[in-house]
């Protein structure tokens, strides 16, 4: 039985010479057999004929058919020129650079979706089922994908319905690509759903028509910029891209220096980052779906954005905000009030970080108005211990995440408050709030005699404290920078990421970590004892959950002695728990 070749036609009008369907991948003639390289078949097509055909079949314009028994095969179209479909599979004069972008086709896993192939009607090419091909293609990056498409026509075929299918798009565009190269692979992919472009060129407004001509159905675009490339997008632009895609729900974005200002109106906008953002003259923001938003502006003090009103409108224009993430160097207690005063009934993360003018009164403003919150981030403020305990009476019940690092008003007794208050706690970040006082800008040499001591002893709070954590959840824990801290204890069984990045005090001998479940433990910045001393403990701690042998007492009852491994009588489920402990290592990490 012969199948039919599958292809797509030029012209709806093109004529065919109808001759006997081949085998796809073929590469010997169907009417004599000998080779198709080089060769000119001199056998008639009416000698050579096995199969009827009828002058009424149909033009078969579509990309995929399934071959049938029952059905007469479909006659091939005139073939093109070679160079023509080389030029259309290429780019010339563009340099493909693609270090790491995937095309993610996890969503088909047929070769040709929306049907079944069975067995008998299974579509070859090249030797290889069209199944297998399928599977090996769509695991290539989009350089390799268009390389294999001038392996030969079965695979120029295949690779075109791969990038048809394509749903989702991560590529890195090099510096002399710029909009040739988006161009050229978005309008292969009118499918196109998610995208993620890595810039290492300028991006403006040329960029964003084309990925809106290209992409109809877009529903999510990120875009990332290096050092070298600049985003050259206005607020004006934005705005009327958003407006344009209706389908977008999400919009993530990079180097926004040059914004200026923007009126973001969108019904299916849900989640909104945009970071690099520098002197707002005018922020709207009216996104009634809007469920996450992350703003990071440039931390430069000549900023005049106005985050009290931008924060003030929030409430009206975006009541379904549940992800609030702000980092700002003008956050102040008036941001706060107008934040408290918006009444997001569903917000569940709040992060407001950079911010030195959020005090203890700020604490009470947002714990009085959002009382559900299940992350909590206030790094770089000026709050004390006093608001951590105004934090753990009210969020006891729902707060997984707390993060207060650059926070140099804290101290481990607030850190040790939050840690036994806080059952449900999963994620603490204390970085830099435990800090040398030697590192801080030591009182001026003019001083008098009295001024020196005095300076002294106010910060002597902040040397050789010690810290004691004892929690059953918490599975990551940061204290990088805590230069000030001299002793650590920690009991959490859950715990396995642990951050003692520069953490250069930390007595070897005051070090104790009984944390089975440790995986990666940070210590860059230490010293060579403290790093032997933890890779001991670790390892200790692998070695008391892994050995459970039992115990035996000798024949004379004198003393008990470690039965060895063949005379264990542990069950079978205790034999495979120890291998999985044994599998999971802590890794300590030096750079």
């Amino acid at each position: 039985m012969h199948h039919p070749q599958p292809h797509i036609s030029s012209s709806a009008s093109a004529a065919f010479d109808f001759k006997p369907a081949k085998r796809r991948g073929s590469y010997n003639c169907g009417r004599c057999g000998l080779p198709k390289k080089g060769h000119v078949c001199l056998v008639s097509g009416s000698s050579s004929s096995s199969t009827p055909t009828s002058s009424s079949t149909p033009t078969i314009t579509s990309t995929y058919y399934s071959p049938s028994a029952s059905r007469p095969p479909h006659p091939p179209p005139s073939r093109q020129s070679y160079s023509h479909l080389r030029r259309a599979l290429s780019f010339d004069d563009i340099d493909i650079r693609c270090d790491s972008p995937e095309l993610d086709l996890d969503g088909y896993d047929s070769p040709l979706p929306g049907t079944d192939l069975g067995p008998d009607n299974e579509i070859v090419s090249g030797g290889l089922p069209a199944g297998c091909l399928w599977e090996i293609l769509r695991r290539l990056p989009p350089a390799e994908l268009l390389a294999a498409a001038r392996v030969c026509r079965g695979w120029r075929e295949t690779t075109k319905r791969l990038w048809r299918a394509a749903e989702e798009l991560r590529l890195r565009v090099p510096p002399r690509a710029q909009l040739r190269f988006i161009g050229s692979v978005l309008q292969k992919c009118p499918s196109l759903v998610r995208l993620s472009l890595k810039m290492e060129s300028d991006v403006d407004a040329t960029m964003l028509a084309c990925i809106a001509f290209s992409c109809p159905n877009l529903e999510s675009m990120e875009i990332s910029t290096s050092d070298t490339a600049v985003n050259r997008i206005t607020g004006d632009e934005l705005g009327r891209f958003v407006a344009d895609k209706r389908c977008l729900m999400s919009l993530k974005m990079e180097g926004c220096s040059n914004l200026g200002g923007f009126v973001l109106s969108s019904s299916s906008l849900s989640t909104l980052w945009l970071s690099d953002i520098y002197s707002l003259s005018k922020t709207v923001i009216n996104c009634p779906s809007l469920k996450e938003m992350s703003l990071e502006f440039s931390r430069q003090e000549n900023d005049t954005t106005d985050l009290t009103t931008m924060v003030d409108g929030l409430g009206r224009s975006c009541p379904r905000l549940r992800k609030i993430h702000i980092a700002s160097v003008r956050l102040s207690h008036a941001v706060v009030l107008s934040l408290t005063a918006a009444n997001l009934r569903d917000l569940r993360m709040l992060s407001l970080v950079l911010g030195s003018e959020i005090t203890d009164a700020s604490v009470a403003a947002i714990v009085s108005s959002y009382s559900r919150l299940e992350l909590l981030d206030l790094s770089g403020s000026s709050i004390s211990d006093s608001g951590i305990g105004m934090i753990c009476n009210v969020f006891q019940s729902t707060l997984l995440g707390l993060l207060l690092a650059l926070c140099p008003n804290i101290t481990s007794s607030g850190i040790q408050f939050a840690t036994a208050q806080l059952p449900l706690l999963e994620l603490m970040d204390c970085g830099m709030t435990i800090c040398d006082p030697d590192s801080q800008n030591s009182p001026c040499d003019e001083s008098g005699d009295n001024e020196l001591p005095n300076a002294f002893n106010s910060k002597l709070h902040l040397m050789y404290q010690k810290l004691i954590i004892k929690h059953s959840r918490l599975k990551k824990l940061s204290l990088w920078g805590c230069s000030g801290l001299d002793a650590l204890c920690l009991n959490c069984p859950e715990l396995n990421d642990l951050n003692l990045n520069s953490c250069k005090n930390l007595n070897p001998e005051r070090l104790l970590l009984q944390c089975p479940s440790l995986q990666n433990v940070h210590a860059s910045g230490c010293q060579e004892l403290l790093i032997g001393a933890i890779n001991g403990q670790v390892s200790n701690n692998l070695a008391s959950v892994e050995n459970h042998f039992p115990f035996k007492r000798l024949a004379d009852g004198s003393k008990r002695v470690l039965a060895p491994n063949f005379l264990s009588q542990q069950s079978s489920d205790d034999d495979k728990k120890r291998r999985r402990i044994v599998g999971r290592q802590c890794t300590v990490v030096v750079d």
